[in-house]
């Protein structure tokens, strides 16, 4: 028994000596447990939105950037969602310009392009609300932004209902959804945090 003693105490100053007298190791280490720490942090954010996985996926690689930090998160999460919403923009006003469409699925993509319009303008206010610390209480500021980001995914919602008409064309229908549900998606884990930021801070 002495001898298993003396063996782990032996390891226990092997590794000891080797993390201090290699800096870069050292500093591997410590960023490998950051690193563990922020993942879980983000995961345990994102268990409570309605779509962990996409939640996980799209946040994870931000880890290094948000750490574990509340309003840093919050804060991601409504750019995500404005560049998706931006490039979705995009992609419709190029859709709706396209030959041998008929007229309802015109009028619907260009109805959307609007309402989509709607919800980048709600994301943009909500972004430079968040960063505001003077003026309004912090309850008054994340009340707005609980308003504005809640507007802006019912916009992408009544983006979506556009499509579901029986004369719009299967495909045109199911690449519009497609398209527009994963803006939806991240736009509803958005205000799944600013909802959790908020009560957090109350």
């Amino acid at each position: 028994m002495a001898n298993i003693g003396s063996y782990f105490s032996i390891s226990a100053i092997f590794i000891f000596s080797l993390f201090t007298t290699s800096p870069s190791l050292c500093l591997a280490a410590r960023k490998f447990l950051s690193s563990e720490t922020d993942t879980k942090f983000i995961k345990t954010w994102c268990d409570a939105t309605t779509y962990p996985d996409l939640c996980f996926v799209t946040f994870s690689s931000y880890a290094a950037e948000i750490q574990d930090s509340p309003k840093t998160i919050t804060t991601k999460s409504l750019f995500v969602a404005l560049n998706s919403t931006r490039s979705a923009s995009k992609n419709l006003t190029d859709i709706s310009k396209t030959q041998g469409l008929k007229p309802r699925e015109t009028e619907a993509l260009q109805d959307c392009v609007e309402e989509i319009g709607d919800s980048i303008d709600e994301l943009k206010r909500s972004i430079v609300e968040m960063d505001e610390t003077a003026g309004k209480s912090f309850a008054f500021r994340m009340s707005d932004i609980q308003t504005w980001v809640s507007a802006a995914l019912t916009d992408e919602d009544t983006c979506m209902d556009g499509f579901s008409e029986t004369a719009i064309d299967g495909d045109v229908k199911a690449n519009m959804r497609t398209l527009i549900e994963k803006v939806a998606h991240l736009t509803s884990i958005s205000l799944a945090f600013v909802n959790h930021y908020a009560g957090a801070n109350k």
